[in-house]
């Protein structure tokens, strides 16, 4: 097996899901705030029907993550990513860069609608 294709699959993965879960919400704030714009904007909201797909998927991609990750170093073989203390504290960051990422995406229509007012 390749060092740490089963951790950085499963991070990118989950990644990805995240994106295409906030793709509805955070997608055209995103866009706006870096100064693109159009009405183009408005097509995004096709993808609010299947945010709750790709924020379910996101979870089971970090669960996947989650258990390679923070296995016990005893339980790797040698020579394995898990088995390196700067791999493992890479995999690790990124993991939770991508969890925080992943609650963004599930919390901003809700925390939009408190902020709005709507």
């Amino acid at each position: 097996m390749i060092e740490g294709k089963a951790e950085t699959g499963s991070l990118v993965a989950g990644g990805i899901a995240a994106i295409f879960a906030s793709a509805c919400c955070a997608g055209p704030l995103v866009l706006v705030a870096t100064g693109l714009g159009g009405a183009w904007l408005g097509y995004l909201t096709v993808f609010e029907p299947y945010r709750w797909i790709f924020i379910g998927l996101a979870v089971a991609a970090l669960v996947f993550a989650w258990r390679r990750i923070f296995r016990p170093a005893a339980q790797c073989n040698p020579g394995e990513a898990c088995a390196v203390p700067h791999t493992r504290r890479v995999f690790k960051i990124a993991f939770w860069f991508v969890a925080a990422f992943v609650a963004i995406a599930a919390a901003l229509p809700y925390v939009a609608d408190l902020l709005i007012g709507g």
